[in-house]
């Protein structure tokens, strides 16, 4: 018999944070080895778990949750989402605009399919949460990256967006929140993709599931609410505000003149029923999750777990020779930059694996989030603060034995103060 062969669909499609380097870091783990990972964006491992309220009223329903589901989602859960987002202002969506999925990946994917003909372009954010770039590049499209400025707050750079449009372009992703740099939007940046929407005819497709994980004084503004008269698909979910990726509970709603979207509604429902239904348990925890005391209110506020750790992430890498940071504004990640004539790595991917080999560390690499130069990484703030000091002491101690400065031997910064010098220095002072 011959061997079976892989689709060439998937040649060229990469999901590298959980690629090369991970295995690798298995392995170390199955070897006896502790990672400590930087590179999570899940809570769960890290102590930050689901509301036991949440917990409770799913496990009440269990009995009740054996059968499948109408296929977009149980009505109880679609209300309490379509009420949340009409308490935002967004009166128009209703219960029927609502469809709820296994995650919002499985979501992309769907509507991606619903909506692409192959080579039609979209335009996606760089960086990116890789999995858009892959969705669209698996159901036949084009994925076009516009670039994200990391001097104006990782904001869109709007002109290089425009210059991208073409006649096979369809639609552009926003993700805001941003992962992986923690950008949020303010309205004029919204305003000006609504704009550029509406004079090319393209679709917006709103990822906002960090849209309650704000900083200091970041305010959320769905897409949908400056867009009303466009099509707009807003993504978002209970993984990460209410700490349970693993429940698998996402949901989109669609906004546009129901003339203009009639035909993808058709489309998306087909899609929806062949996959029968989303998984039935996790959508009894939407309604009490959007109801009731926000947890994650307490955890972003001044003083709370993660705007401590994010604060003191983005400090601790800032001090470290070389390495610059903007600090996010929402979601959990961090992106700093090294300065590559102090550290010329020429490849990222290396540059984690040489880390993850030498200082038991594991971060991910920032070409997996589709930026173009091998200069960032993604460092995640979910960890404790002792482990991120840790993390951050060796990423110093490794940056400081791999600098190129001419003239001197380099040295970087930990961060408790001290100096780590690179390997072989003489620090004896004589």
């Amino acid at each position: 018999m011959r061997p079976m062969q892989n689709s060439s669909r998937l040649q060229n499609i990469r999901y590298d944070l959980r690629g090369p380097v991970q295995h690798v870091a298995k392995q170390m783990e199955a070897a006896g080895q502790r990672i400590l990972k930087m590179n999570l964006g899940d809570p769960a491992p890290f102590g930050l778990e689901a509301p036991e309220s949440i917990v409770v009223d799913m496990i009440h329903h269990l009995r009740g949750a054996q059968g499948y589901s109408d296929s977009k989602g149980i009505f109880s859960a679609r209300t309490a989402i379509s009420q949340y987002y009409q308490t935002r202002g967004l009166m128009q969506i209703g219960v029927e605009d609502i469809f709820i999925g296994n995650g919002v990946s499985e979501l992309i994917s769907m509507t991606l399919q619903a909506f692409l003909e192959p080579g039609d372009q979209v335009l996606i954010p760089s960086p990116d949460y890789p999995l858009w770039t892959a969705s669209v590049m698996l159901s036949g499209g084009e994925a076009v990256h516009y670039a994200c400025d990391e001097e104006n707050n990782w904001w869109p750079d709007m002109a290089d967006l425009e210059a991208k449009i073409t006649d096979r372009t369809r639609a552009i992703v926003i993700i805001n929140p941003n992962n992986p740099t923690g950008a949020v939007y303010p309205r004029h940046i919204l305003e000006q993709f609504a704009d550029l929407a509406r004079r090319h005819e393209l679709v917006l497709f709103s990822d906002e599931i960090y849209e309650k994980i704000l900083y200091k004084d970041a305010v959320h503004i769905h897409t949908a609410s400056v867009a009303g008269d466009l099509p707009v698909l807003t993504f978002s979910g209970l993984s990460k505000a209410y700490r349970m990726p693993g429940y698998r509970a996402g949901w989109v709603a669609v906004t546009g003149k129901r003339a203009d979207t009639a035909a993808y509604r058709e489309s998306l429902e087909l899609l929806a029923s062949l996959r029968l239904c989303p998984n039935v348990p996790a959508q009894h925890a939407i309604q009490t999750s959007l109801g009731g005391y926000q947890s994650i209110g307490d955890l972003v506020k001044p003083g709370g777990r993660l705007a401590e750790q994010g604060d003191l992430a983005c400090r601790l890498l800032n001090e470290i020779p070389g390495v610059s940071c903007v600090p996010a504004a929402g979601a959990m990640y961090l992106f700093p930059k090294l300065d590559r004539e102090m550290y010329p790595f020429d490849d990222d991917e290396k540059f984690v694996l040489d880390l993850l080999e030498e200082q038991k560390i594991l971060v991910s690499q920032g070409t997996a989030f589709h930026w173009p130069t091998p200069d960032h990484f993604r460092f995640v703030i979910l960890p404790a603060e002792d482990d991120i000091r840790d993390a951050v002491n060796r990423i110093a101690s490794f940056l400081a034995s791999h600098r190129r400065t001419p003239g001197t031997a380099g040295s970087a910064q930990t961060a408790d103060g001290g100096i780590l010098e690179p390997a072989g220095a003489d620090v004896s002072g004589d």
